[in-house]
């Protein structure tokens, strides 16, 4: 039986100043409009960055923002400033 893990989507550090007139610079998209493939990228690069190596596999992390992309607990937002994607909180 494979054990489960749950992958934490965390805001960014604390210490990170906030700026609110950002917000309006960031578009959320939806998961289910990109392609199957280029999501599977998308959520690779995310968390090879945002996790150091643990005993879980890199399947195994995708699966677990896979699913919470499912439930809302994770959403994919393109920066309009940046022109980058990233993987944050749900609300």
């Amino acid at each position: 039986m494979s054990k489960s893990v749950e992958v934490k989507i965390v805001p960014e550090d604390a210490s990170t100043q906030h700026h609110p007139e950002a917000d309006e610079d960031g578009v959320d998209v939806p998961w289910e409009s990109i392609n199957p493939d280029t999501l599977r990228n998308l959520i690779s690069e995310f968390v090879t960055r945002e996790w150091p190596d643990t005993e879980y596999s890199l399947d195994t992390k995708i699966d677990q923002v896979l699913k919470q992309l499912r439930t809302g607990q994770a959403k994919i937002v393109f920066d309009l400033v940046s022109k980058t994607c990233n993987i944050i909180p749900g609300r």
